[in-house]
């Protein structure tokens, strides 16, 4: 198995490359500083995976990454960087991985094995339940709502975040005021702030509506609430002792988001019990 890893920084490619090679998973490791060689490269040869770095004076490595799955359309893509901005453009374009520098090696473990088995699991058939979902949501690491693989973007934040919110209560029915308390982490709901909380949840339901998923939620007589049976999701899936999902778990859950912190907590826990 073939790892390009791609950073304009010296010291850094080094160190990614060593710590590259003591994982002893990969039968050949190629490290460039110029994009162009890595790119020349893929014409000539094949890799599983890709370690690139974001912020690059030639290309950055969204582009650079887009232009490898020309190339190479199987290749796996994690991106490193010290700025958390570029996670929701890094899973628009399907990258695998996302790493925040500086990168530690237990870190960087995990990540690839979590990488690894998506390749696994894709070469074996899917569980019933998932096969004909089309909506996933994610929560470990960052939150996402993907629909066929691509992510369902949100005109407001805040309203990604009221749904990251619900998905958190698992299927509970939230009032107005509570969800308003945890995702504002303001006890002043007064009217004006009621008003906005309208606008947000008319924007949320707007979204969904567009992208005709909006069975997912369900809001009456003031409560709110997912509704679990219409998507997959990978908290749902560890908490009924899914393997896989228990696996994918690195620590990070809704990063984010605050007031994710106490399910985060029970999760590392779960794995210490």
């Amino acid at each position: 198995m073939t790892v390009i890893c791609v950073d304009d920084e010296a010291l850094i490619l080094q160190r990614t490359v060593t710590m590259l090679k003591k994982t002893k998973k990969f039968d050949n490791v190629e490290a460039f500083m110029e994009v162009k060689e890595a790119l020349d490269y893929l014409d000539g040869a094949s890799a599983q995976l890709a370690l690139l770095d974001i912020d690059m004076p030639e290309m950055t490595g969204l582009e650079l990454a887009e232009k490898m799955k020309d190339k190479c359309p199987e290749i796996k893509i994690i991106f490193l960087t010290g700025y958390s901005e570029y996670a929701v453009d890094a899973y628009a374009i399907h990258a695998s991985g996302y790493l925040l520098k500086p990168i530690g090696y237990d870190k960087l473990v995990a990540e690839i094995d979590y990488v690894l088995g998506q390749v696994q699991a894709e070469n074996v058939s899917a569980p019933s339940k998932t096969s004909d979902t089309r909506v996933r949501i994610e929560t470990f690491g960052y939150f996402n709502i993907l629909l066929d693989g691509k992510p369902v973007v949100f005109k407001r934040n805040k309203a990604k975040e009221l749904i990251a919110c619900l998905v958190d209560r698992q299927g509970k029915f939230v009032s107005r005021k509570d969800l308003f308390y945890i995702v504002w982490e303001d006890d002043d709901y007064d009217r004006a702030k009621q008003k906005y909380l309208d606008t947000i949840i008319r924007s949320l339901r707007d979204t969904l509506e567009e992208y005709k998923i909006s069975d997912i939620f369900e809001m009456e007589k003031g409560l709110m609430r997912v509704v679990p049976e219409k998507f997959d999701c990978d908290l749902y899936r560890f908490l009924n002792k899914d393997r896989q999902a228990i696996e994918s778990f690195r620590g990070e859950y809704m990063s984010s988001y605050s007031w994710a912190s106490e399910t985060e907590g029970f999760l590392s826990d779960s794995l210490n019990m």
